[in-house]
This record gives structure tokens, sequence and C-alpha cells, in this order.
């Protein structure tokens, strides 16, 4: 018992560290695309100074006063550094870009990549690895944040054993009671599909494949790292409705990260 422990652990490593390289070449991706473009702001306050360096230590070089436009080239941190139309560069702090606007005419709001913008994202996406069952098994997900509170969502797991093959889905809703805290405990309630497939090469016959009604409750804890991932563990308790005289009960633990938006 504790070998096959062992393997369903290693395994779920593996599926872990797969799924980690993908969402992290994926949030490269977005973040190189997101640093190649520019923009460009006008001053509304008298003034802001611009460094000459990402730092407050560094001495101020040049002032750009009110209505004059800006060019943000890239950022550091929570420094960004800019150039004037008269073509000097410099870096200014987040803060004095919030005194700027757009070309719309609508104020220049940034997210810091700070626990304040976790608490404000709007969708999560993430991958997590574990065991159902006794076998590895892999879950993606997509969640909508619909209040600071609650996420409405859904998941897709796959979970294939030496005798059986288990995909199922799961339309779910999480609560969570302490949304401020950067660790913090959640429940979930789901409901969805399970299709179980017998390994034909293992099972005399090939048998049969089952579709049942699935009913989920879950708890689990969130960690928020840092920038846009964040860290997740979670068990949940799974009732299979089938079609015979008892119900199938079934248990899940997953452990993976997402990125949020």
């Amino acid at each position: 018992m504790l070998m096959g422990f062992k393997q369903v652990f290693i395994s779920s490593l593996g599926l872990i560290k797969l799924s980690l390289g993908v969402w992290l070449t994926f949030g490269l991706m977005v973040s190189q695309a997101l640093a190649d473009e520019t923009v460009q702001v006008q001053v509304k306050q008298p003034f802001i100074e611009l460094h000459s360096g990402p730092a407050g230590g560094f001495p101020v070089i040049h002032v750009a006063a009110k209505n004059q436009w800006i060019t943000v080239l890239k950022r550091r941190t929570n420094w960004f550094k800019v150039e004037t139309n008269k073509g000097v560069q410099g870096w200014v702090k987040q803060d004095a870009l919030h005194m700027t606007q757009s070309s719309a005419g609508q104020p220049v709001k940034l997210s810091d990549g700070s626990f304040e913008s976790f608490a404000q994202r709007n969708v999560e996406f993430g991958a997590l690895g574990g065991s159902f069952e006794g076998v590895p098994s892999m879950t993606v997900f997509a969640d909508w944040v619909a209040t600071e509170n609650l996420v409405a969502g859904v998941s897709v797991t796959q979970a294939l054993g030496d005798l059986s093959e288990n995909q199922f889905f799961l339309v779910r809703v999480q609560h969570t009671t302490f949304p401020e805290w950067r660790v913090s405990p959640y429940v979930t309630l789901g409901a969805g599909k399970i299709r179980t497939k017998p390994r034909a090469n293992l099972v005399q016959g090939g048998g049969e494949t089952r579709t049942s009604d699935l009913l989920a409750a879950g708890v689990g804890l969130r960690y928020y790292m840092a920038q846009n991932f964040m860290l997740k563990l979670e068990y949940q308790h799974l009732q299979a409705l089938t079609d015979r005289d008892v119900n199938e009960d079934l248990e899940q633990w997953k452990l993976g990260f997402a990125v949020f938006f």
C-alpha cells in the first residue's frame, strides 16, 4: 500500500510540474506581450517628476508639466520608464502615473502586482494534480469571480487507473470566508457528470462504460504567491448517483496553482 501511495505521489508531482511549466510559459508570453506595448498618457496634475533610475533614491532629472503627453516604455516593479514628447526619458513611480489620464480621457489605474490587485481579479485559470481514488488525476478549471467571497466556475478531471479511466466535469461555486487573508480557507459545492470506462486490455470483455450524475463538496486552502499566481490545495468528497441500489462515494485530493486577471 505504501508503494502504491508513493507511485501516486510521484505521478502527481510530475503532473504538477508539467502544468506549472505550461502556465509559467503562458504567463511569460503574456508579460512579454504587455512589455512590448507602449501607452501614451497626459499629465493632469501641476507636474510629475522624472527620476534617473527606478527608485526614489535616484535624482530628479526632469519635470513633466500639466497637459504634457508622455509615453510609457516599460515597467520595473512599481516604477515606469517614460519618455516626454521632447524626447526626455526618465523613471516615474506608479503613484505619479495615477495623476495622468489616457487618450480617452479616463484616469489611469495600474495593477501593482500586489495582494490588492489579487482582490480585484475577475477570472482565474488553473491546473491541479492529485489523487482520485488512489490513482493519479489531473484537473483544469476556469472560474469567474463574482464577489470577493463568491466564485463560480467549471472544472474537468481525468484519472487513469489500472482498471478504469474516469473523466468528470463539475459546475462549481466556491465561498471564501476571509478573502482579505493571503492564506485563506474556502468551501466548494458542485454538480456534474462522471464517465467511467473500463480498460479493455485488463477487464475481461472490455466491460461497460457508465455515465452517472455527480455531486461534490469540498474544502480547500488558497495561498496568494506573487504577481498573478496563487497556490491551491483542495479535498473533494464526490458521490456518483448510479442506477444501482447504492450510490458510489469517491474522494479526491489535489494540489496546483492558478493565474488570475
